[in-house]
């Protein structure tokens, strides 16, 4: 399900997301694989699949990091 405007929800908990897509690019970095980081950080493996390739087709911005305020 979608939803409209940053994801329906609050500030906080568009950081938090931010935060658990982080962890999964640092896992990515260290080699783990899709299961072991969907089970550490309790996402989806489907998650963490579309989390990997956005992140090797576009880097940290590609995995849905953002670092400047109004990105988005």
């Amino acid at each position: 399900m979608r939803y409209a405007q940053g994801g329906g929800s609050t500030d906080a908990g568009r950081a938090a997301r931010e935060r658990v897509r982080l962890q999964a690019v640092e896992r990515f970095e260290g080699g783990q694989r899709n299961g072991e980081i969907a089970a550490a950080l309790r996402v989806s493996e489907r998650s963490v699949e579309r989390w990997r390739r956005q992140w090797r087709e576009r880097g940290e911005a590609g995995a849905g990091l953002q670092h400047c305020s109004g990105a988005g």
